[in-house]
């Protein structure tokens, strides 16, 4: 492939009929790759897995639709296609991300408790796919896993000699998330670029992996029922429109952001 069909291949038309390219995804899944192995290589096996299985679906589904053929949209249709028998980039990212979390959370430091598992794969899988999901505007899915990543980098440690590799590799993958988000800020903002599932779901992983190691088990429960909740309203409700109509949420939502075309030059 040439380096001018490559790119050709990376590029979409976003929601206010701008190009932008996937190849900030790309990198973003590169160099959160590359940002956790300070935290294992299995980590940086875990995060890499699910942004090639991201780009999978980046790239497949637009040839599909360029082909005329049938794509799916949302979990239900997915998994509708996979009970007809037809595996989806979209089926294989709903099996492939769960079970490539779980492989990183057994490998991960830490005790291992049979509910803690669950709980810690089910953060890392369901945060890679929510932050997918709120990757519908510049920005958007930028400004929750920054802020979080942050936080999640921040968190003093918790005291236990048996604590510290797990700590100190939860720190690390917050650090492999916040980083590269930060460098692709701008070209998001600027509609030059977009995560595409493969940038949203790499730094979703790694924001989910960070949470589990770095957060009591009360509050690792909690957050996992949150983005569970989420996830189920977003198979019925638009997160757009809810943005849309709440003031706060807008406001949050579009600073930074290009006008619309046709509202460029007025104030």
């Amino acid at each position: 492939m040439t380096g001018g069909s490559l790119r050709a291949e990376l590029e979409r038309t976003n929601y206010a009929g701008r190009t932008v390219t996937l190849a900030e995804g790309a990198a973003v899944v590169g160099a959160t790759t590359l940002l956790s192995l300070r935290a294992g290589r299995a980590d940086a096996l875990v995060i890499g897995a699910i942004g090639a299985l991201g780009l999978a679906d980046d790239l497949i589904e637009p040839r599909r639709r360029r082909a005329g053929l049938p794509v799916e949209k949302g979990l239900r249709g997915h998994l509708g296609a996979l009970r007809r028998g037809r595996l989806t980039t979209g089926a294989a990212k709903a099996i492939g991300i769960p079970v490539v979390a779980g492989i990183g959370v057994l490998l991960a430091p830490g005790p291992r408790r049979p509910v803690g598992l669950i709980v810690d794969a089910g953060l890392a899988a369901g945060s890679a796919n929510l932050v997918n999901l709120l990757d519908l505007r510049p920005g958007r899915a930028l400004k929750v896993v920054l802020p979080a990543a942050a936080l999640l980098a921040a968190v003093p440690a918790r005291a236990g000699a048996e604590r510290e590799a797990r700590e100190r590799s939860g720190a690390a993958l917050a650090l492999a998330a916040l980083l590269p988000g930060l460098a692709a800020l701008p070209a998001d903002l600027g509609e030059r670029g977009m995560l595409g599932d493969a940038g949203a779901n790499a730094l979703g992983a790694a924001t989910g992996a960070a949470a589990a190691r770095r957060l009591p088990a009360p509050a690792r429960v909690a957050l996992l029922a949150g983005i569970v909740a989420l996830t189920a309203a977003s198979e019925k409700v638009s997160f757009s429109a809810v943005i849309d109509r709440t003031a706060p949420l807008r406001r949050i939502d579009r600073w930074g952001r290009r006008p619309l075309p046709g509202d460029e030059g007025t104030r």
